[in-house]
């Protein structure tokens, strides 16, 4: 932006003019501290705002200049405000007074920014001095005498300050400028009473305002002094800005007042008559005046308004040539104008982020100028036009950057249409090219994205600009090229001046110019896990590069040739490696770089490069005449050219008949090697090619010999015999073969031959290499043939010369060979009884046979595959060998031809029933001629083998597992019927003591059935105790008859256990918790194999469940006999418990008897019992006498306990029995299942029916 004058580009703010401040001096010791505020004042206030062209803050700050006290402000009118001609006269810049810059047609000159940034304030600050009487010693009687001589003296020195301010406030108020005093005072006078006084006197006499006019300061510290100029910028602030309104107002009268006046037609002016600025000049200068006050108060809408306005009357001026003549002053300086006006506007819309507006603006801007410039004869075929044209991309470019220094973020473009539109946008590349253009336009206008309303960062610009120039210098060479031949051409008023301009410099001068700073922000902007922008960043190299050519400083653009060859390399970039090799090669001759020169043609070749481009010998008689006039730096040694990331300059393709041979046998290949089309490389003088192998085959050098017939052919065939290994120290030197080593454009030389080793091995072609003899250079070039280069889909197998016909390769690894032993004839078989059960070792028979003539060492692996079905550790086992995954190397020994052995593979499962998965390897190795080679050959000599003559076997097997028995358990609780020790009891406290008055005991009854399908032999059953201090087992079923289990079980045969288990629970047994099983079942058992014998034997475990028992509260237990005889007595005994661990029991019995009852009772009818303490029991006994035969109900008992539980009284509320019914159990069939079952204990689940609470018992009464 140095190109356009500052003051139409900076942002403008309201000035303050700061005067009465000393010149600046630097704090020192012993300084004046009035010298030392007056340098604290200057720093801070220089330092609010600083002028420049990005600043889209807010802050109330001012633009401060340091003026004189006595500063005096530049007249309104040439003539004196007491002058009869001043209302008719105008301002020294207007274009009506003759002497000013702008007469009689000008617009608006820089120097009018200047008046109202440097020359002209909003407010004027004027720091002064307030009088201090000097401080003396004094008599007693001196004081009244002395104190009106002070006051004498204050007031003197008042009138002379308040006359002093009244000067520079007429002068102030003559321009509408604001007048602010700050006096200067010491910290004693601030505690003075009279101070205030004195101050309203110089305000009232001075004609001061009496707001935001006067201020006392002191000297303070550096920080206070910082406080009171921001307090003093924002009492100010809106004074400055009623400044800058009425100047609006008044430009604003003025353009009311001028499109009056002028709305009359006015006849144009005669021949030689001054031509005034016309009525869109006038409309010009009011709008641009008005933006620049609106910018002054930070009114940024309003400025952005009004530029454009201004900028949309220049349009209508440049559009005629009548109102501005091109090629004129004020057209130059009307074209500067709007260059600005652009930039500003641009400006306002990115301080806003309104981006695409912004780029809009200025796109628009060079494309209506452009329009223009062809109307003026400025078109696209002049340098200037292209000058233009790099000045706004370099102006904007600088836009965007300052503003990336501050707060301006480029935003970043991608795509967030929805995957349908991204699916559009793919299928419209499948379609014909008429409806895909229409579906691409849409898919298009559905991504919602304008290339050209995309904002790009500032490098991009830049490079715009660096473009533009280089067509400024095309231009300019065209426009001196025909000044040269003396043509007739029209030259314009700048050529003479665009003779002096470096454009070369321009484009590359380092730090701040078009390429090197794009090149600089293209680094910066770009992501670094982004490759297309490194792309970018090495093109804009790339041209630095060729500019670096073009201005002859061919060791800079080496440099950057050479790093940028290494990326285009890389990434296969030919076409854009192309031009550079040529611009590099030019370099290279240039500077006298021999050796370069070399590599470069040899990679030109490569590509197919011609230097001339009408002549394909070209690149070859370079390089020849290179190695015709030059010596290498070292001739002791080859030259070689490193082409490991180059295009190689034969393209090259490996073709073997077969792709799997057995040792010993020969396999047919083919090596073409095919020329560039391009380039000719015939009289390039080859005189060898040398071909090496993988393994230790020889390599084999071909020699040049010239052909017996004229010419180079197209198609040659060298034959290269057989190639195989060498058995001895003689035999291993090169094998050499003559042919002719000449290549025309497109031509191809096919080498054939055949190979074979004695190992296994991989074999291909690793490396090729040319060599090249001329004079003192022999250049050797590598070629490596495993390198991809472009070339037809499939390879090709010369099968005939004459006719040539070729035989298509369509397979994969066509260019090696792999070289492997004899395979091995082994037998393996594999049997077993499926499925494996679990709990066993499952036995897996492996017969191995050998029908080869060789005797063979045979080795099994074994892999059991993991599973995430279950944590159980299964196992496979070989003889000694045990893991849980891989068991390697089981020996088989050494079979002899015809014979057989086999090895046993256990597979032990665990767990859930599922499929197992072994991998079973027999690997078969040849050892007679590997050991006795071994024994008689060093291991480090050439004929010592390398590969042992192994072979392997797979086998992967899937055993299905299954259970053998399932077990099926059920638990019932039965209560105590022992008698229950009193609270007192001392063998309660015993250690040894077993309290079952809880819970009782449990009685667990197993279902023990086979579900294997071949069936099994159980030989032992047993319940292995393992009691703890909650359970133990008193007796199981097992125990009496075990012999009844031991027998063979099949399929779906079941049994039956019943185990008994007391149980105990403490204090600190926690209901619903489980209690541990004490013991498990466990059961020795063997397969029933195919043949009825048995299998190894196995054993299964089956733990007890674990026992939740539940626990009564308040329970009773009637003991009744299962009979009876007629008339003969029995006892009926009723046990009441009261198991609650915290509640007593108030207990009423009640026998009810009736006429019709079978039995005559003797005992308690209806009674209460003593209170029944938690843990407490009490036992009722009556006689019965049967009087009638067969099954027979007892009396009807039934038992309330009196006492209630708070909790339960709302539940109980309408219970008219007095009381809770008490359960009564008959102990002959008393059964619970356990808590976990879903047993209730709460109080909806005591309250039941009457008669399911007293049922009554039945006792069988015989004769």
């Amino acid at each position: 932006m140095n190109s356009y004058p500052p003051e139409l580009l900076a942002q403008l703010a309201p000035v303050m003019f700061v005067g009465g401040l000393e010149p600046p001096q630097p704090p020192g010791q012993g300084k004046d501290p009035f010298a030392v505020l007056s340098w604290r004042l200057r720093e801070s206030l220089l330092h609010q705002r600083k002028v420049a062209i990005w600043q889209p803050e807010r802050a109330r700050k001012f633009q401060v200049v340091i003026a004189d006290k006595d500063v005096r402000f530049p007249p309104r009118k040439l003539v004196p405000p007491d002058d009869p001609q001043y209302q008719n006269s105008h301002s020294p810049l207007s274009p009506l007074t003759p002497t000013s810059p702008l007469y009689p047609d000008g617009l608006i000159a820089p120097i009018w920014i200047r008046k109202h940034t440097t020359l002209i304030p909003s407010v004027l600050v004027v720091f002064m001095r307030i009088y201090e009487y000097p401080q003396a010693e004094r008599a007693p009687l001196e004081t009244e005498e002395i104190d009106q001589q002070r006051e004498t003296e204050e007031r003197r020195k008042d009138n002379e300050l308040c006359a002093e301010i009244a000067q520079r406030k007429r002068i102030a108020a003559e321009r509408g400028v604001k007048l602010t005093v700050v006096l200067l005072a010491s910290r004693k006078m601030l505690d003075e009473a009279v101070l205030d006084v004195r101050l309203t006197y110089i305000r009232r006499n001075s004609g001061l305002d009496p707001r935001a006019a006067l201020f006392v300061l002191s000297p303070v510290s550096q920080s206070e002094v910082g406080e009171f100029v921001h307090s003093l910028q924002e009492a100010l602030w809106e004074p400055a800005l009623e400044y800058y309104t009425n100047h609006s107002k008044r430009v604003r009268r003025k353009r009311n007042r001028h499109s009056q006046a002028v709305s009359a037609y006015s006849l144009p002016p005669l021949r030689g008559e001054v031509r005034p600025l016309r009525t869109e000049g006038w409309s010009v200068r009011y709008e641009y005046k008005l933006a620049c006050f609106a910018e002054f108060r930070g009114e940024d809408e309003v400025a952005l308004r009004h530029y454009q306005d201004a900028y949309a009357s220049l349009l209508v001026m440049f559009g005629s040539t009548a109102i501005l003549p091109p090629r004129t002053k004020r057209w130059a300086e009307a074209k500067v104008l709007a260059d600005c006006i652009n930039m500003k506007i641009c400006k306002l819309y990115l301080y806003n982020n309104e981006h695409s507006l912004a780029l809009s603006t200025h796109n628009n801007h060079m494309r209506k100028f452009a329009d223009f410039s062809r109307g003026w004869g400025i078109g696209e075929e002049t340098f200037e036009f292209w000058s233009w044209l790099a000045r706004q991309h370099r102006a904007f470019a600088e836009l965007l950057e300052q503003g990336t220094r501050s707060t301006l973020t480029i935003p970043t473009h991608f795509s967030t249409s929805p995957p349908a539109v991204a699916a559009a946008a793919a299928v419209a590349q499948t379609l014909d090219s008429s409806q895909r253009t229409i579906l691409e336009m849409e898919a298009m206008r559905m991504l919602g994205l304008n290339p050209t309303q995309a904002l790009q960062h500032p490098g991009f610009y830049y490079y715009m600009a660096a473009k533009c120039t280089e067509r400024r210098r095309e231009r300019f060479l065209s426009a001196l090229d025909a000044e040269a031949k003396e043509e007739p051409t029209t030259t314009s008023p700048g050529f003479t001046n665009e003779k002096k301009v470096d454009h070369l410099a321009l484009v590359l001068e380092t730090g701040s110019q078009l390429y090197t700073r794009s090149y600089e922000l293209f680094k910066a902007f770009s992501p670094s896990n982004t490759q297309g922008h490194s792309r970018l960043t090495l093109w804009i190299a790339y041209c630095i590069a060729q500019t670096y050519y073009e201005s002859g400083k061919f060791d800079m653009a080496v440099r950057f040739f050479e790093r940028i060859a290494k990326t285009y390399r890389r990434e296969k970039w030919g076409s854009l490696l192309q031009p550079l090799l040529t611009a590099w090669y030019s370099c290279a001759q240039q500077m006298g770089d021999m050796e370069l020169s070399v590599r470069l043609l040899f990679e030109m070749l490569g590509h197919g490069i011609r230097t001339q481009q009408d002549d394909a010998d070209s690149t070859q008689e370079d390089l020849s005449a290179v190695l015709k006039s030059s010596v290498p730096s070292i001739t002791e040694e080859p030259f070689v050219i490193d082409s490991s990331d180059l295009e190689p300059i034969l393209v090259s393709s490996t073709v073997f008949w077969r792709n799997d041979v057995i040792v010993g046998e020969a396999v047919a290949f083919q090596l073409s090697l095919t020329a560039r089309p391009t380039v000719s490389m015939a009289s390039l003088p080859f005189v060898s090619l040398s071909i090496h192998f993988s393994s230790d085959l020889p390599p084999v050098t071909i020699r040049h010999t010239p052909a017996v017939y004229e010419g180079t052919p197209s198609l040659q065939k060298i034959d290269l015999g057989y190639i195989a290994s060498p058995t001895s120290e003689a035999e291993s030197e090169d094998k050499e073969v003559e042919g002719s080593l000449r290549w025309r454009p497109d031509g191809r030389i096919v080498f054939s031959g055949s190979v074979s080793s004695d190992v296994p091995t991989i074999i291909k072609i690793t490396k090729l290499i040319l060599t090249l003899r001329e004079g003192s250079w022999q250049i050797q070039v590598p070629l490596f043939p495993s390198a991809t280069h472009a070339g037809p889909t499939y390879p090709k197998w010369l099968n005939k010369i004459e006719p040539w016909t070729f035989v298509p390769i369509r397979r994969e690894h066509y260019s090696t060979v792999t070289v492997r032993h004899r395979p091995h004839k082994v037998e393996v078989n594999i049997s077993h009884h499926a499925p494996a059960l679990i709990g066993e070792e499952f036995p897996i028979c492996v017969d191995v046979k050998n029908f080869d003539d060789r005797d063979m060492d045979i080795v099994v692996d074994a892999l059991l595959q993991p599973t995430e079905i279950d944590e159980a550790e299964n196992f496979i086992r070989i003889g000694d060998d045990r893991s849980t995954s891989l068991v390697k190397g089981a020996s088989l020994g050494v079979i002899a031809p015809g014979a057989s052995t086999s090895i046993t593979l256990h597979l032990a499962s665990a767990g859930a029933a599922y499929d197992r998965v072994i991998d079973i390897s027999v690997q078969s190795r040849v050892v007679a001629v590997d050991d006795v080679v071994s024994g008689l050959t060093p291991p480090g000599s050439p004929t010592a083998p390398s590969l042992a003559d192994r072979d392997e076997a797979l086998r992967t097997l899937v055993i299905p597992a299954v259970e053998p028995i399932r077990v099926e358990q059920q638990v019932l609780y039965n209560r105590s019927l022992r008698k229950q020790p009193g609270l007192a009891d001392l063998a309660t406290y015993s250690h040894e003591f077993w309290d079952d008055g809880d819970v009782g005991e449990a009685i667990v009854t197993t279902s023990i059935s086979c579900t294997a399908p071949s069936g099994i032999v159980v030989e032992a059953v047993k319940v292995v105790r393992e009691n703890n201090n909650q359970a133990h087992v008193i007796d199981s079923s097992t125990e009496q008859s075990e012999e009844d289990f031991l027998s063979e079980w099949l399929s779906g045969d079941e049994f039956c256990d019943r185990c008994r288990i007391g149980l105990a629970i403490g204090e600190d047994y926690i209901q619903g918790e489980d209690i541990a099983g004490p013991g498990m079942y466990e059961l020795s058992w063997r397969r029933i194999l195919p043949d009825g014998t048995y299998g190894p034997t196995a054993t299964s475990r089956f733990p007890l469940p674990p026992l939740r028992p539940p626990v009564d509260a308040l329970v009773a237990l009637l003991h009744a006999p299962p009979s009876g005889k007629l008339h003969v007595p029995f006892l009926l005994r009723l046990d009441i418990r009261n198991r609650h661990p915290s509640r007593a029991a108030n207990i009423v019995v009640h026998l009810e008897t009736d006429t019709t009852d079978s039995f005559v009772v003797a005992g308690l009818r209806s009674g209460r019992i003593p209170i029944l303490l938690p843990g407490a029991e009490e036992s009722l006994v009556w006689k019965l006498i049967p009087v009638e035969c067969g099954f027979v109900k007892v009396p009807h008992i039934r038992v309330l306990d009196r006492r209630r539980d708070p909790q339960d009284l709302a539940a109980i509320a309408g219970d008219s029995r007095g009381g809770e019914i008490v359960r009564i159990v008959d102990v002959r069939w008393d059964g619970r299942s356990g808590a976990e079952d879903g047993v209730q204990s709460d109080v909806v689940g005591r309250r039941r029916s009457v008669e399911e609470q007293t049922a009554q018992p039945l006792i069988l009464v015989l004769p």
